[in-house]
């Protein structure tokens, strides 16, 4: 399929109509228009395992599915099965109900490094959850954040952080801090800096790099050291790192540690869990002073929790995190053998860990590019491959992933012309994509 042959005239029309009720035309701004090639941004109308169709009928196949939180695939029939037997049952009480306590045993038994664990809806309340737990166990109101990672949480403490910082006092942003990834000295140094000021330290523990030798205990260490809660954003790294996450793969314990994404698979599930004198000062059986962790009307919704459990026993007995290392590793080899023959091998990177897989695009003088990523996006659409990233889920397959390598040989054949004529603008088909996070729309 050629650039001309790819038409979404339903996807344009739906897009407008998302624009004109929706700010920003989707409730994720990394799922907004602006982050695909003008024109050619679909608008899906439904998913099976690996693939997605839109509202226009071309199907894709599809990585970062649900920006990574469906890792088994959409409809998966295993989860369709544990939420279709909760929604018969009713879906919300006015008290707890059993499958509250199944899945928070099904989760600390997955994840046995934490002792208690407290459910909500979405990935910025359980890590806002830990940062007020931390402020109130130690009595301090500064946060350190990573900053070199891109995301913690809608709520102000981080978004005052970025360009999108409208409507954040500064006395809330000043609150915060940042350190450097993979860099102990630069950590210890802040903490010196605001000694007895810092709460927490939260980061992810690993990203598109492995964490330095003896970097994640080192980091333990000095919160030790300083009276810190040290707290592992594991939104990404739960289940695709391993079953337990980055802290069973690693042998470090954090205090405190945030789950969601692929623990849903796509329902509405996210996780606070950690240690149980923590925890506990979000209930009721303590003498100290309550801290308000969190109270969710839907955090206990049951069709979620019950597919919660059911993707926890997926990936332990189906061997799921495996799995979407061994398709990462063919698709990374695939992807880079391909960009290499084209001779753009320099151009189109392929980074980060097998099961989470991202790429960049690097103009001449090897800076990302924005254009060229709007170029590469671009044929990948017209070639039927979905991809802001190269995410895997397990529901792909070999045929799939053949496929999709031999998509990013004819992108990567156009992107060497570009290189070759200094200019990638004849072949954007408009104008670029936009970063997520910036001042002005």
């Amino acid at each position: 399929m050629t650039t001309e042959e790819l038409r979404l005239p339903r996807s344009r029309e739906a897009n407008e109509r998302l624009h004109a009720l929706i700010p920003g035309g989707a409730h994720t701004y990394a799922k907004g228009d602006d982050q695909y090639p003008e024109d050619l941004a679909p608008v899906i109308s439904h998913g099976r395992g690996a693939h997605v169709w839109d509202v226009d009928g071309n199907r894709y196949v599809e990585y970062g599915s649900g920006l990574r939180s469906v890792s088994l695939g959409h409809a998966h029939p295993r989860v369709l099965e544990a939420v279709r037997r909760e929604l018969d049952r009713g879906a919300n009480f006015v008290r707890p109900s059993l499958v509250e306590a199944e899945t928070a045993e099904r989760f600390l038994a997955t994840v046995p490094t934490a002792e208690m664990v407290k459910f909500a809806k979405n990935g910025s309340d359980a890590t806002t959850a830990a940062v007020r737990l931390a402020r109130a166990a130690t009595g301090r109101p500064r946060v350190a954040l990573c900053a070199d990672h891109p995301f913690f949480s809608v709520d102000d403490w981080f978004i005052g952080t970025t360009p999108m910082s409208a409507g954040i006092p500064a006395a809330t942003t000043d609150l915060t801090v940042g350190f450097p990834y993979g860099d102990l000295t630069a950590a210890e140094e802040l903490l010196s800096r605001y000694e007895g000021e810092v709460a927490c330290l939260i980061l992810e523990p690993a990203t598109h790099t492995e964490p330095p030798p003896g970097y994640l205990a080192g980091l333990r260490a000095l919160a030790d050291r300083h009276g810190c809660v040290l707290v592992f954003d594991e939104m990404i790294t739960g289940f695709r790192w391993s079953e337990a996450g980055a802290q069973g793969l690693y042998g470090v314990v954090p205090d405190l540690s945030t789950f969601g994404k692929a623990l849903g698979n796509g329902f509405a599930v996210s996780a606070l869990a950690g240690r149980r004198e923590l925890m506990e000062r979000g209930g009721l059986r303590h003498s100290g002073e309550r801290v308000f962790l969190l109270s969710t009307t839907h955090g206990a919704e049951t069709h979620s929790l019950a597919a919660a459990a059911a993707v926890q026993t997926t990936y332990a007995e189906e061997g799921v995190t495996a799995r979407l290392h061994a398709l990462g590793e063919r698709l990374a080899a695939g992807v880079r053998e391909a960009a290499a023959a084209m001779g753009v091998g320099d151009h189109v990177v392929v980074r980060g860990r097998a099961s989470n897989l991202v790429f960049a695009t690097l103009d001449d003088r090897h800076r990302p590019s924005q254009e060229y990523r709007t170029l590469f996006l671009r044929h990948l659409l017209t070639g039927g491959v979905l991809a802001p990233s190269f995410v895997v889920s397990a529901a792909l397959t070999d045929a799939d992933i053949d496929h999709t390598v031999d998509v990013v040989a004819q992108a990567c054949a156009v992107y060497r012309k570009a290189l070759d004529a200094g200019d990638p603008t004849p072949w954007l088909g408009g104008r670029p994509v936009k970063p997520v996070f910036r001042r002005r729309a």
